[in-house]
Order: C-alpha cells, then structure tokens, then sequence
C-alpha cells in the first residue's frame, strides 16, 4: 500500500524527551497541522467546524525500527523491565510504526499562506511529525466508558509538583508558554525507572532549554536558558 503524509504538525518539541506519553493529557499545548500543498483545498475542511477533537493518524518517524520486528517490548512506565506483547501496548517500537492520537480542536484558519491550518491542544506529537490521516472524534462510536485496560488501570499517572523560581521564569520572552511548559512537567518527563535527585535534566522546549531535578515528588527548575 502506497501512502504519503498529507500533513506535518509544528510542536514545541524538537526532540523525543518531554513529549507526553499519551494525548490530551497536557491541555495547554498548543501545535499546528499544516498540510502538504497538494492536500490545502478548504474544501477538504468542510463540516470540521462543528467537531471539537478529531484523531490524528502518524508516523513514529524519529523511531524508525529497520531490523527485525519483535513480539515483545519493556513499557517505560512498568520499569523498563517487564516484557508486554507489543499489540498491548502503544510503544512506538511497532512493526508498522503508526500512531493514534486525540486531540482538541482550536482553530481553523482556512485562508494562511500555507493554506488551511489546524490549531489543536493536548497533541503528543514531535515537531515534524509526519500525519497521514485526520479522522472526526464520534462520542457515540468512541467513546466506551465502560472499557477495561488490562495492567493500564493499576498504573497511577504521575504527576509532580514544579517549583519554577520567578527569576528563572522571568526569562522567558513569551510568558504564554508557561501554561504548556507546567503541564509538561507536572507529567514528569523522566523514565519511570529514574529516580536519582541528584540528576540535572534537560528538557528542550518552545525554544528553550529548561534545567531541572526531581525529589520525592517535586520537580525544580534550577535554569532556563533562551535560544537565539
């Protein structure tokens, strides 16, 4: 089968570390779907406005797996070292490297100089993630409140208190990404199977290099640096 992206999503993350785990769970970030020039017809748009979240289809690009493909994988957040069957998970270690995400629209903006952009929240994507399909949310087709999800439901989401000294903060150019940048931290960046509060961390974001570390449940920011 043949297939081609249709779109690329512009996010704050130019790198894999930082990226939440899963959609929808940092609500302030903000990315952007632009589409290939073949595919900027508005017309391919319409009906979209009257959707509030729509699903994204993509490529694990930066996870590219040119060997042989393996039945099992070690999820981070069961320590690494638990081997689960691949299909029970989300890794993006996948014979085929696709992904699955939900996300919040924003805004649509038919008329850019790149064409029709999207504006969504709460994506899990890295900057120049290929997309290759964009699919409505139906609650009454994707919505199961009644789902059961296997070791997922013993697992408690982590989430850390972050402790951001004003003159750090105070550095930032454009303080809107602050929102953003909190929800990324509070998800706790770290593999699940680090715990050294000695450890600084670097976390590339809107820009900016962000310094941290992390103690029993609190996460601190100890610099910020501001790109170019």
């Amino acid at each position: 089968m043949d297939i081609r992206p249709i779109a690329y999503i512009r996010t704050e993350f130019p790198e894999k570390f930082g990226v939440p785990r899963q959609s929808g769970l940092a609500k302030n970030l903000r990315a952007r779907i632009v589409f290939q020039p073949e595919y900027r017809n508005p017309d391919a748009l319409r009906g979209l406005e009257g959707f509030s979240h729509i699903w994204l289809i993509w490529e694990f690009s930066a996870n590219r797996n040119t060997g042989k493909w393996q039945p099992t994988v070690r999820p981070p957040r069961l320590g690494g070292n638990t081997n689960i069957g691949v299909f029970a998970t989300r890794s993006p270690y996948r014979p085929n490297p696709l992904g699955l995400s939900c996300v919040a629209i924003e805004n649509i903006d038919l008329s850019t100089d790149m064409g029709p952009v999207i504006t969504v929240r709460g994506a899990d994507l890295m900057d120049g993630t290929p997309i290759y399909d964009i699919k409505p949310y139906i609650k009454y087709a994707d919505s199961r409140p009644e789902a059961v999800c296997g070791y997922v439901d013993s697992l408690e989401e982590r989430s850390l208190k972050v402790v951001f000294p004003s003159e750090l903060s105070s550095v930032i150019p454009d303080r809107s990404v602050i929102p953003a940048l909190l929800d990324v931290l509070r998800l706790d960046p770290r593999p699940s199977y680090h715990d050294d509060p000695q450890r600084v961390y670097g976390l590339s974001f809107c820009d900016l290099n962000v310094k941290f570390r992390v103690e029993t449940g609190v996460l601190t920011i100890i610099d910020v640096e501001c790109g170019s």
